[in-house]
């Protein structure tokens, strides 16, 4: 695998950040960060400064909507062919923090003992973020929002009430923010609860404190990390105040694959769905507008992250990231509201990055996936990733070089949870709950591997939205390939994961 040097690259991203024009506590468990020593601290400042917007159930669709997202696109890379590792919240944000596939983190649903908060800390993951390691590279770090399924401070579970993992230095955290309002936030390890009043809403609430954090942060001199991890547009989708009532008239995009007609050919799990009724039609529609408008928060929220950055004069030396935990799909295959399937509208998400050295306007191809995160992370702040990262740093692609045995497939992994019943993600009310699968996405293909046996095949070249299931007419000689090349991702870990193609 090749790497750039962080030690090499330090003077060169601060050239670079001189000239381009970029985007403009308590940690550890309760206990203060150390502030690094004098000559760490001087080496420090001279690092860039990283903002990560991570929204939830965010797909491609509804950046048409977002015009400071578009304007990220226009100073930055979008990425794509981004491919999430898992479509379920849980394990696509445990992959996020660690650059593991969930059959290395131990996360793969949303609840124990196969998923959830709990398994991630038990497995020791808290220990292998990217947070740890950019604390210890000097780094002020925050998450604001959202930390992962089963992380609740409003339950009574001792410690847990009011704990703060390792590697962050603030912590403004709930577990039950899908409503937007009446929750507990767990402030550096003090709980506040918010109520009903329009000041109280979540992500008004989650970008004065980005802002508040990002001025302090400067006033350190000291580099920043700061994660945005927001529930929107995550079900319900509330709006805020003053998006209510806007976008009255839109409707969920009729894409071929909308309420399919003939779903013969598919997998036993869904061959027997019926097709919408124009009652379910008219609830998609409904809850397509609540996404747009609930996602103008959010977007509010990147320009007044931006602005702040610019006002403080960090922009040009910051790298501003945009990305979605997993995708939704709203009515594809005769599906109702979900995600959790191995089809384009639930994996493919949007990543896009602007910064220091990366070129405005620039979209990337190559096929990247969330295990990429935090070793890219990781390497943006001049820290080496470990050897058991699965992922691969994205740098080198952000800098427009060329590198040798890129990957050309992306893993995706599903295991068919039993849902608790008061799962936000409970498919009995959002559409669709496949069985355990195993998928493989080329630029061409997608193979799916169902543990009851089913497979399904699509050529994406003449049919991108996945309409007609091929496996019974599949060349044998492909068949093969691909069957070997989702079993060695399937027991993969670190270097084996980062050699397959």
């Amino acid at each position: 695998m090749l790497r750039a040097r962080p030690r090499r690259l330090a003077g060169a991203l601060i050239a670079v950040a001189m000239v381009l024009a970029g985007c403009g506590g308590m940690g550890g468990g309760g206990k203060r960060a150390k502030a690094p020593a004098t000559a760490d601290a001087e080496a420090a400042r001279n690092k860039p400064n990283l903002v990560y917007v991570l929204t939830d159930d965010l797909d491609w669709g509804l950046l048409q909507y977002m015009p400071n997202v578009k304007r990220l696109q226009q100073r930055g890379m979008t990425f794509s062919n981004y491919f999430v590792a898992d479509t379920l919240c849980c394990p696509s944000r445990a992959t996020i923090l660690t650059g593991k596939f969930p059959h290395n983190t131990g996360v793969q649903s949303n609840d124990p003992p196969t998923g959830g908060f709990t398994v991630f800390q038990q497995r020791g993951n808290e220990q292998n973020t990217f947070a740890m390691s950019l604390q210890r590279a000097g780094y002020r770090t925050a998450l604001m929002g959202k930390y992962m399924n089963g992380y609740e401070p409003t339950k009574q579970q001792g410690s847990t009430r009011t704990y703060v993992p390792p590697g962050w230095t603030e912590w403004q955290v709930t577990g039950l923010g899908y409503g937007m309002y009446n929750y507990n936030l767990n402030s550096n390890g003090v709980l506040r609860y918010y109520g009903r009043a329009p000041r109280d809403y979540l992500n008004r609430v989650l970008s004065d404190k980005g802002v508040d954090f990002i001025n302090r942060s400067v006033d350190t001199r000291r580099p920043f990390m700061l994660q945005m991890s927001t529930f929107s547009p995550h079900a319900p989708a509330t709006p805020a105040p003053q998006d209510a009532k806007s976008f009255a008239k839109l409707k969920a995009p009729r894409t071929p694959g909308f309420n399919e007609p003939d779903i013969s050919d598919k997998p036993g799990w869904l061959r027997t769905y019926p097709q919408l009724s124009p009652k379910q039609v008219q609830a998609i529609d409904r809850a397509y507008r609540e996404r747009v408008r609930a996602v103008q928060s959010v977007d509010r929220m990147i320009g007044k992250l931006q602005a702040t950055l610019n006002a403080k004069g960090v922009g040009n030396n910051t790298y501003f990231v945009f990305n979605s935990d997993n995708g939704y799909h709203m009515g594809q295959h005769r599906l109702d509201e979900g995600k959790l399937t191995a089809y384009d509208t639930d994996i493919k998400v949007p990543l896009i990055v602007s910064g220091p050295g990366v070129r405005a306007g620039s979209t990337e191809q190559r096929f990247t996936q969330n295990t990429d995160i935090s070793p890219t992370f990781q390497e943006l702040a001049g820290v080496k990733p470990s050897q058991n990262t699965d992922g691969r740093s994205l740098l080198p692609l952000l800098q427009g070089k060329s590198v040798r045995d890129w990957r050309i497939s992306a893993f995706i992994e599903h295991l068919g949870p039993k849902f608790q019943k008061n799962d936000p993600d409970l498919p009995l009310k959002y559409g669709g709950n496949p069985p355990t699968y195993a998928a493989v996405r080329t630029a061409s293909e997608l193979y799916v591997e169902y543990q009851n046996g089913d497979r399904e095949y699509y050529d994406l070249t003449r049919d991108p939205y996945q309409l007609g299931n091929l496996y019974a007419q599949m060349p044998a000689a492909r068949r093969t390939e691909l069957q070997g090349v989702l079993g060695a991702y399937r027991t993969c870990a670190g270097a084996a994961c980062r050699k397959i193609r």
